[in-house]
């Protein structure tokens, strides 16, 4: 337990330094964008695959799989739902359930799975689920939803996740373990020095974005936030939970990664599909921001409790 809370010290602190960062100026207007490029597009894709190149697939093709596919289908489906009941319309609608399921696997999730669960491969399972099963049915849903963003055919749509730089890392990294391939030092050991950038860059990237944050859960998406906000932060990792222990009878350190992985916060790229389709915009960015701020406690109570 000890190092549980040791690892989100050391979370807390380097989003801190980034705050401090933000407030000062030091890296400019730019500098989150350039934190956050930089770790999406290079350092967690390096990361992910020196992580999987070694690792044991039975940790990613496992139960933990299906728990984290039913407890994301279970928290989504609540909220369409309740958004066809209140008639909240197709694109809100999808939006909200994304943030209702749809967790921070790459921006979070490494880091803590690295500092708290001890193994950046534990998040692998959440993040190949939902950049190769729920990104493109629900980019191509906001297509359909929307009329002003998304104008690519449907095969391309259909082949995002693909041109995700995370995912080629991940996928890549799960092939050379599959094939039992040896990586020579020579071209491992740089791409190593690299993944090393992608913790400390997404953390103060996180904490730069803090800056100038005005309060959420107001306006006329007020309802949507608080039931997108608890379905992430307390209906999903409970979910998770009851899946894992009454279905699959995980339990010990299985149970915690699941659960942890489960109560991680909206993904911030939601913001960015939002934007994209003109849809929810105030709603993703008010959940992403609550849910985050929420998701401290429940991962102290989840690794207090299952820890």
């Amino acid at each position: 337990m000890q190092g549980v809370l040791t690892g989100f010290a050391v979370i807390a602190v380097v989003i801190g330094v980034g705050y401090v960062i933000g407030l000062r100026g030091y890296l400019g207007d730019q500098g989150r964008e350039v934190l956050t490029k930089l770790a999406f597009h290079v350092a967690s894709p390096a990361l992910l695959f020196t992580t999987l190149a070694k690792a044991d697939l039975s940790v990613i093709f496992s139960s933990r799989l299906l728990v984290t596919a039913l407890s994301t289908t279970a928290a989504a489906g609540v909220f369409v739902a309740v958004g066809v009941v209140r008639g909240w319309g197709l694109g809100r609608t999808t939006i909200g359930a994304l943030c209702s399921s749809y967790v921070n696997s790459g921006n979070l999730g490494i880091p803590i799975a690295v500092y708290v669960l001890g193994d950046a491969s534990l998040v692998a399972p959440v993040l190949l689920f939902q950049l190769v099963g729920v990104t493109p049915v629900a980019l191509t849903v906001l297509d359909l939803a929307s009329g002003t963003g998304g104008k690519s055919p449907l095969w391309l749509r259909l082949l995002t996740p693909l041109r995700n730089p995370i995912a080629l890392g991940s996928l890549a990294g799960v092939a050379v373990s599959a094939a039992h391939i040896h990586v020579p030092a020579a071209v491992m050991d740089p791409i190593s020095l690299i993944g090393g950038m992608s913790v400390p860059a997404v953390l103060l990237a996180f904490g730069i974005s803090l800056c100038g944050s005005t309060m959420p859960g107001r306006g006329p998406d007020r309802q949507l936030v608080l039931l997108s906000v608890a379905l992430k932060s307390v209906g999903q990792p409970a979910a998770a939970w009851a899946l894992a222990t009454g279905v699959f009878g995980l339990h010990g350190p299985q149970l915690l990664d699941v659960v942890v992985t489960s109560a991680l916060p909206a993904a911030q790229n939601l913001y960015t599909y939002a934007s994209t389709y003109h849809v929810g915009e105030r709603l993703a960015r008010d959940s992403i921001l609550v849910s985050t701020v929420l998701s401290v406690p429940v991962l102290v109570v989840v690794a207090t409790v299952l820890g």
